[in-house]
């Protein structure tokens, strides 16, 4: 599902330090290449393929320290899989580093009309675009929130997205406010995708506003720039982000488990044990218990050691980790009638394989209970699903899903009871309806 990644900002002391535990904190993300930019007089990126504890070795902090810094996890998902961020690049005689999480819709034209005006591109991906436009702007208008006003003008998407350029930092979020972005404010002051990475060093902390623009040097600054319908990604309630986050006054996890509570009274099921897919469907199924009343047990253990089967690229790869990270518990499962609850069918391949192995762990029956509605359309604001042939509950309706995967009965939860468990009415929903965000279009 695209450009699923993860930001953190700070002027604080020791901020290359923070921005490695925040990286640490938002490692579920993006799991390819990590990267921190700081300011000494001029930007330095640290940056590399893997985990973050995988590409911060030994001495690598001490070389950036700073008490300014940007950092970036990254799920490749567009351009080169060795392009890692936060990127640097130049334009208008200035340098700008970039992080940014989200994708660009208009990217393709935006960039030709740049490079007709003589802007030569440094990268394959679209973020660099944020950067040049910014730096082209800020050299028109020589303010920073006039700069960044003309970027969310032009460049349509979903981005949050920080800079680093001049002594400076830029912090945005783009008008619809696609993607997550917290502020809090302590010893110094952070951002970050999500609150719980925030957490780590403050306890004063709020969203940042759809369209909103913070200002860092010596003093900081807020402006609300553009002030559009929101479109909130309704996915990062249902699976990209921590529990224990809260994204634009929600609480991750009580969506969650009102997913499985509204799931329960939707789609009931005769069973003797309610389990979840470790760990993504867990408070979902918590929830289908408390309402249906059927005992909650964990028949699955997950291996700790192995990453997120989703963000893995490759379909091979993706087999084989679903191999190697679930192991059933046979004796919940063996000789019982067996919901196993999750909140998403993507592809089809997780599901077919759990479902196989309940079978093989003794179930009696097996039914599976989704707590959100099928993915049926391709996203273009920031989720890797780039064509609607890969997803399972694209063509052929709910009972074509069932007999790929092997279950006795499936349900999905309906929109309307997603958006009564969110409780937010301000929700894209696009890869659910196909009704795409007319904003993120207008070129």
């Amino acid at each position: 599902m695209r450009e699923k990644c993860g930001i953190f900002a700070t002027k604080a002391e020791n901020a290359s330090r923070k921005a490695y535990y925040a990286l640490m904190a938002l490692q579920h993300r993006g799991q390819e290449s990590a990267g921190i930019s700081v300011w000494k007089h001029k930007i330095r990126t640290l940056s590399g393929r893997g985990l973050v504890s995988e590409v911060f070795r030994g001495s690598e902090l001490a070389r950036l320290r700073s008490n300014m810094a940007i950092a970036h996890v990254r799920y490749s998902t567009s351009g080169s899989l060795n392009e890692t961020q936060p990127l640097q690049t130049f334009c208008c005689g200035k340098e700008i580093a970039v992080a940014h999480n989200g994708t660009l819709t208009n990217f393709i034209p935006l960039k030709g009309e740049y490079e007709k005006r003589g802007v030569k591109f440094r990268h394959s991906v679209d973020s660099e675009l944020l950067g040049i436009s910014f730096l082209w702007h800020l050299k028109e208008t020589g303010d920073e929130f006039e700069a960044m006003k003309a970027v969310f003008n032009e460049v349509k998407g979903a981005y949050s997205v920080a800079f680093l350029f001049n002594g400076k930092i830029l912090v945005a979020r783009d008008p619809l406010g696609f993607r997550p972005l917290s502020y809090g404010i302590g010893d110094g002051h952070y951002f970050a995708s999500e609150d719980s990475a925030l957490r780590l060093f403050v306890d004063e902390i709020r969203d940042i506003k759809p369209g909103e623009v913070f200002l860092i040097s010596e003093d900081v600054e807020s402006k609300v720039l553009v002030n559009e319908s929101h479109y909130h990604c309704v996915f990062e309630y249902i699976y990209f982000a921590r529990p224990d986050s809260v994204l634009d006054g929600v609480s991750v996890y009580k969506a969650r488990v009102k997913m499985g509570q509204e799931l329960a009274r939707e789609s009931p099921a005769s069973a003797d044990v309610v389990i979840p897919v470790p760990d993504s469907g867990r408070a979902a199924a918590l929830g289908f218990s408390q309402v249906s009343g059927i005992p909650y047990a964990e028949g699955l253990i997950k291996n700790r050691y192995i990453g997120r089967t989703f963000i893995m690229p490759g379909q091979f790869y993706r087999e084989l980790k679903v191999k190697l990270k679930l192991s059933p518990v046979r004796d919940i499962i063996d000789g019982k009638r067996v919901v196993i609850v999750d909140d998403s069918i993507v592809r089809g391949t997780t599901m077919k394989r759990i479902v196989a192995m309940l079978r093989n762990a003794g179930a009696r029956e097996v039914h599976v209970r989704i707590a959100s509605p099928p993915i049926k359309h391709p996203c273009y604001m920031g989720i890797d699903i780039p064509t609607r042939h890969e997803l399972i509950a694209a063509f052929g309706g709910i009972e074509k899903v069932r007999k790929v995967i092997g279950a006795d009965s499936l349900s999905y939860l309906t929109v309307e009871g997603l958006k009564k468990a969110v409780g937010k009415r301000d929700l894209c929903l696009a890869c659910l309806t196909g009704n795409y965000p007319e904003w993120a279009f207008r070129f």
